[in-house]
């Protein structure tokens, strides 16, 4: 009886998932949705309450790979093997294009402590958070897209996201909430 127990313990730590904390903290609308999000494939794009957007790509790292190299394709940027390989471990994105180099290139304790001051830019003219999502796209149709949002984010912000995902055609993605409690 004891060696079920302690294989039955065993196989539940080796295959459990731990939950990633996000890069900042969100407090998510409630719904009474219960659908759960696919567990493979899901990119993620968090926005804070300041306005900031972070984009999550899928977890494979040749997947990642390649989704750095088209995006450095597209702005003009080469990336070295150290710089991808480092790519692979972010958790998320949330710098501009322009910077992501440089934030490549920091220590472990450097980018732990690293606080972005603009996110990863969404406006009118500066578009590089679609463009994650649309490269991230071209790497594999396949993804799909949750967006987990703070209930106190402008809303403005919000609906220049869903524009520019309506201006790329990709009309079907998942909003994180949390349960809302009965009462």
């Amino acid at each position: 009886m004891t060696d079920v127990s302690f294989l039955l313990l065993t196989f539940f730590i080796l295959t459990a998932q731990f939950n990633v904390p996000d890069v900042e903290t969100v407090t998510t609308p409630s719904s009474i949705s219960e659908k759960l999000l696919p567990d493979a494939s899901l990119m993620t794009v968090l926005s804070t309450t300041d306005g900031k957007f972070y984009f999550t790509p899928v977890e494979n790292g040749t997947e990642r790979m390649q989704l750095l190299d088209k995006m450095g394709e597209k702005y003009g940027l080469k990336f070295t093997n150290q710089e991808k390989v480092e790519f692979t471990k972010l958790q998320s994105v949330g710098v501009p294009m322009n910077q992501l180099k440089g934030y490549l290139n920091l220590s472990e304790e450097d980018k732990k402590a690293f606080k972005s001051q603009t996110g990863v830019p969404l406006d009118s003219t500066n578009k590089q958070l679609i463009d994650w999502v649309q490269q991230s796209l071209a790497v594999n149709p396949n993804y799909k897209l949750a967006i987990k949002g703070d209930v106190q984010t402008k809303y403005p912000k919000v609906k220049s996201l869903f524009e520019g995902l309506r201006d790329i055609d990709f009309l079907k993605f998942w909003l994180i909430t949390s349960q809302e409690v009965a009462q």
